[in-house]
């Protein structure tokens, strides 16, 4: 996502720094226009873009060196992390002068690339106003309060999301199991009121057995992990997701992580085949 971002932002005439501990990933970074640095020289920049996979990762990244290294910038946050832990990194950053924009995302890379994806931004209004122009030149900025906000709207987002994935993927599973015809089903359901935006979007690639991942099973068993943690820090009982996010935990003691979200039909397929007395 963060690659996606940065040939984004070249595009719309900036000049753009990347670091990245994956060679692979610097290699594409720089291929396509970027310009490598370390993560001290990335701080030198006036605007930092984070995109990180974990809290942890978010905490070890942004220690009091690197903020300080920062101070009189801005940190734009795009991470899907606890808002718990966006709150205190922006409280870090405060005491180093650096300003910060809680901006998780919704939508994929294609979106990201193209300008169309939603910032979920939560930031103070005057910190805000000064980064407009660059968020506008990323994506299409609904603001939703103060910072925290951003994660907890994307926390809520993918709760109904991958919600919604689980729920296409056990029903059109069952269909097929009872010999439907899937390209046949999906069709019908997809002009019928149970569909979804990823029903539509993801069955097409199981119809095709594409699991490539546009978003990976580990990163949607982890945001529903984060999810059910936001819910227990507010006393908040979920009880669907928990049981949504034991549906991707069994896919992923499959052996499907770096799949896409989508594979976890294979859990439901895996058992009509035993079911129809299949190895």
């Amino acid at each position: 996502m963060g690659g996606a971002f940065a040939a984004r932002l070249r595009d719309q005439g900036y000049e753009t720094y990347g670091y990245d501990p994956s060679d692979a990933a610097t290699e594409r970074f720089v291929a396509e226009g970027g310009i490598a640095a370390s993560l001290k020289s990335v701080a030198d920049c006036h605007t930092v873009i984070s995109s990180l996979p974990s809290d942890s990762e978010v905490i070890a990244v942004f220690d009091d060196q690197l903020l300080a290294d920062l101070s009189g910038g801005t940190l734009i946050e795009l991470s899907t992390i606890l808002p718990s832990t966006m709150v205190a990194l922006a409280g870090k950053a405060a005491t180093h002068d650096v300003q910060v924009v809680d901006c998780p995302v919704s939508g994929g890379f294609n979106d990201a690339r193209a300008g169309t994806i939603v910032l979920l931004v939560g930031a103070d209004k005057a910190v805000l106003e000064r980064n407009t122009e660059l968020l506008n030149a990323m994506g299409v900025v609904r603001y939703v309060g103060k910072v925290g906000n951003g994660k907890i709207v994307k926390l809520v987002n993918n709760m109904m999301s991958l919600g919604n994935m689980v729920v296409a993927a056990e029903a059109f599973a069952l269909g097929a199991s009872l010999g439907m015809d899937g390209q046949e089903l999906f069709d019908v359901l997809n002009q019928s009121g149970g569909r979804s935006l990823s029903f539509t979007r993801r069955i097409p690639s199981v119809l095709q057995r594409d699991f490539s991942a546009r978003f990976a099973l580990y990163l949607a068993e982890k945001d529903l992990r984060l999810a059910l943690e936001m819910g227990h820090q507010g006393s908040y009982p979920m009880p669907v997701t928990a049981a949504v996010h034991q549906v991707y935990e069994m896919a992923t003691t499959m052996g499907l992580s770096s799949e896409d979200q989508a594979a976890v039909i294979k859990v439901y397929q895996a058992w009509a085949q035993r079911g129809n007395g299949d190895d």
